[in-house]
C-alpha cells in the first residue's frame, strides 16, 4: 500500500499495544525497488550530467555533490579564459568521466532510495534536460571564445610579421634579408595553413606592402640597388603558393628587367668590363632571363649610342678617358649573349685604335712625356699596319728626349719631312760602350753607334782635349742629313763595359751652309761617387767641323 511514499508492516509484539515502528532511512538493499524508481534514477542521472551535482543534492548526498562541484570548478579554472588551443584533452576526458560516473552513481542511488517531500520525478527529468543546455551552451560559447582567441593569436602573428617588415625596410636589403624571410614565413603560414581566418584574409594586403617594402629601391629609381631584392621577389613563387601571392607572383618580372637594363647601361664602359663588370653582368642577365622584353631590345641601341658618343669624345679634352671607356664598351659587348650586340665590339675596337693615338698625343701636349712615350710605343707595336705608326714612333722619341730636356717637348714633331737643303752631321763615338742617339727637330729619328774598341774613359779635364782625336783610330760614326732648324739630342749609353754611365741631352741649331761633327765620350766619376756637372756644350757652327760634344 502506497501512502506518501512511505511503507509500513503490521507487527505484533508482546506489548500488545499495537504500536508501529518508524520506516528505515534507506530503501532495502534487497527486494524490488520502490515504485517510481526508474523515473527517479533518470532524473538524478540527468541532473548530475549537468555538472552541477543537483542529482546528489536532491538525494541528500552532499559529499558527492561537492565532488561534482569541485570537478566543474577545476574545469572552469583550466578552461578560462579561453585559450586558442582549447582545454587539454586529458582534463576534458577526465571531467567527462566524472560526469558519467556521477550520472550512473546518482541513478543507482535514486533507484534504491525514496525521496521525501513533494518531489516529482517527471519534473526533475524535465529540469535536468533543460539544465543540460547549460554545459552544452557553455561548450558552444567556449568554442566561440576559443575561436576568437585563435583569431587574435593569428592576428598577433600577422602583426609580428608586419613589425619585421617595418624593421627590415629601414636597412639595406642584404642586411635585412633574414628579417624579410621570417616575415614571409608568417604570411605564408597564415595564407596556406589558416585560409579561413581573419588574419589570412588580410595576408594579400600585407603581401602587397611586403613587396612594396622589398622593392623600395626600384620605386626610388635606384636601379642597381633594386636588382637583388627584385630577384629575390621573383623567386618567391617557388616557396609560396601562387594562390596566396595572386598577381604578385608575376609582378617582379618587368621591374627587374627595367632595373637590369638601367643599372647595366649606367655602368657601361666602367671599370672591370673585361671581367663581367662595366654593365656586362646586369645586361647579360637581362638578355638571358628576359630576351623578349622591351628592356632587352634596348640594349644594342644603348651600347651603339654610347660607342658613338665616346668616338666623338676622342676629339675632346680627355681622349685618354674616352679610350678607356671604349675599351670597356667593346669588352662588354663581346661578352653579351646576343649577336646584334656582339658585333658592336668591332666599332668600339676601331675607336680604341684612334683613341690610343689621340691619348698619346694629348699626353705629349700636356707634358706627360713618360706616359706619352709608353702609350705611343705600345700603339706602334700593337697596330703595325696603321698609317700613323711612323709618326707615333717619332712622338715617342721626342717624348723620351723631352723627359730629360723639356724644351724638346714644346711642339710635336712634324708629320711630314721638310724639303730644302740638308746639312751633314757626323757623330763619332769615343766611348767603350754602345751609344744610341735620339734627336728631334725638323726631323726626328734615332741612330745607334757601336762601342769603340780600345777607347777609354777620360778625366773631366782630358775629355774636351783628347776625345775623338787619336790619330789612326777608326771611331764608329753616323752621318745624318739634317734640314736647318733647332734640334734636341739625347745620348743613351749602354751598360756592359761602361756600367754606371749616364745618358745626357743637349741641343743645337743647324744652319744652312755648314757641316757639323759631334763626338760622344765618357768621363770618370769623382772618387766620392758624386755626379760631375755636365760641361757646357761647346757646339758652335763652323765652316767645317762642329765642336766636340761631351758625355758623362
Amino acid at each position: 500500500m502506497e501512502s506518501g511514499d512511505r511503507y509500513g508492516v503490521a507487527g505484533s509484539g508482546s506489548g500488545g499495544d499495537g504500536a508501529v515502528p518508524p520506516p528505515p532511512a534507506h530503501a532495502p538493499s534487497v527486494g524490488p525497488p520502490p515504485p517510481g524508481a526508474s523515473l527517479r534514477a533518470a532524473a538524478a542521472a540527468s541532473l548530475n550530467l549537468t555538472g552541477l551535482g543537483l542529482g546528489y543534492a536532491l538525494l541528500g548526498r552532499w559529499g558527492r555533490a561537492a565532488v561534482c562541484w569541485a570537478a566543474t570548478a577545476v574545469l572552469l579554472w583550466v578552461a578560462l579564459p579561453a585559450d586558442p588551443d582549447g582545454v587539454p584533452a586529458g582534463v576534458l576526458v577526465g571531467y567527462l568521466l566524472v560526469l558519467v560516473l556521477a550520472a550512473v552513481d546518482g541513478g543507482r542511488i535514486a533507484r534504491r532510495s525514496a525521496v521525501g517531500g513533494a518531489w516529482r520525478p517527471g519534473l526533475a527529468i524535465g529540469l535536468g534536460v533543460v539544465l543540460l543546455a547549460v554545459p552544452a551552451g557553455g561548450a558552444v560559447v567556449y568554442g566561440s571564445a576559443r575561436d576568437e582567441a585563435r583569431e587574435q593569436m593569428l592576428l598577433e602573428r600577422l602583426e609580428a610579421g608586419d613589425e619585421r617588415v617595418a624593421t627590415a625596410s629601414g636597412q639595406p636589403f642584404e642586411a635585412a634579408k633574414g628579417e624579410y624571410g621570417k616575415a614571409l614565413d608568417v604570411y605564408r603560414a597564415l595564407g596556406e595553413d589558416q585560409p579561413g581566418s581573419r588574419a589570412a584574409k588580410l595576408v594579400p594586403d600585407r603581401l602587397k606592402a611586403y613587396y612594396d617594402a622589398v622593392s623600395a629601391p626600384y620605386a626610388k629609381k635606384r636601379h642597381c640597388e633594386a636588382v637583388a631584392p627584385l630577384t629575390y621577389l621573383r623567386t618567391l613563387p617557388d616557396s609560396v603558393d601562387k594562390k596566396v601571392l595572386g598577381e604578385l607572383a608575376a609582378w617582379p618580372d618587368t621591374p627587374l628587367a627595367e632595373s637590369l637594363y638601367a643599372c647595366g647601361v649606367s655602368r657601361l664602359g666602367g671599370a672591370g668590363s673585361g671581367s663581367g663588370g662595366g654593365g656586362g653582368t646586369e645586361l647579360g642577365e637581362l638578355l638571358r632571363t628576359f630576351p623578349e622584353s622591351a628592356s632587352a631590345r634596348r640594349v644594342a641601341p644603348a651600347i651603339d649610342e654610347r660607342i658613338k658618343d665616346q668616338v666623338t669624345a676622342l676629339k675632346g679634352a680627355e681622349p685618354c678617358t674616352a679610350t678607356e671607356v671604349l675599351r670597356g664598351l667593346g669588352a662588354t659587348a663581346s661578352r653579351l649573349p646576343d649577336d646584334s650586340v656582339k658585333k658592336l665590339s668591332a666599332d668600339a675596337d676601331e675607336g680604341v685604335v684612334d683613341g690610343v693615338y689621340a691619348c698619346g698625343v694629348d699626353q705629349f701636349k700636356d707634358g706627360k712625356f713618360g706616359a706619352a712615350r709608353t702609350t705611343l710605343t705600345d700603339f706602334a707595336r700593337t697596330y703595325k699596319s696603321d698609317g700613323r705608326v711612323r709618326q707615333a714612333r717619332n712622338i715617342a722619341v721626342a717624348a723620351e728626349i723631352a723627359d730629360d730636356r723639356p724644351a724638346a717637348g714644346k711642339r710635336l714633331p712634324p708629320s711630314k719631312r721638310p724639303g730644302g737643303a740638308r746639312m751633314e752631321l757626323v757623330i763619332s763615338n769615343d766611348a767603350p760602350n754602345t751609344v744610341e742617339v735620339l734627336y728631334t727637330g725638323p726631323v726626328t729619328a734615332t741612330v745607334t753607334l757601336r762601342a769603340c774598341a780600345g777607347c777609354e774613359r777620360y778625366s773631366a779635364s782630358e775629355g774636351p782635349r783628347r776625345a775623338c782625336k787619336a790619330s789612326g783610330r777608326n771611331y764608329p760614326k753616323a752621318r745624318l742629313q739634317l734640314p736647318a732648324g733647332e734640334y734636341h739630342f739625347l745620348y743613351k749609353h749602354g751598360t756592359g763595359a761602361a756600367a754606371r754611365v749616364d745618358s745626357y741631352s743637349s741641343g743645337t741649331r743647324v744652319q744652312p751652309g755648314y757641316t757639323y761633327t759631334s763626338c760622344t765620350y765618357v768621363i770618370e766619376r769623382s772618387p766620392f761617387d758624386l755626379d760631375l756637372p755636365l760641361l757646357p756644350d761647346p757646339i758652335q757652327p763652323v765652316v767645317s767641323p762642329w765642336g766636340a760634344g761631351s758625355s758623362r
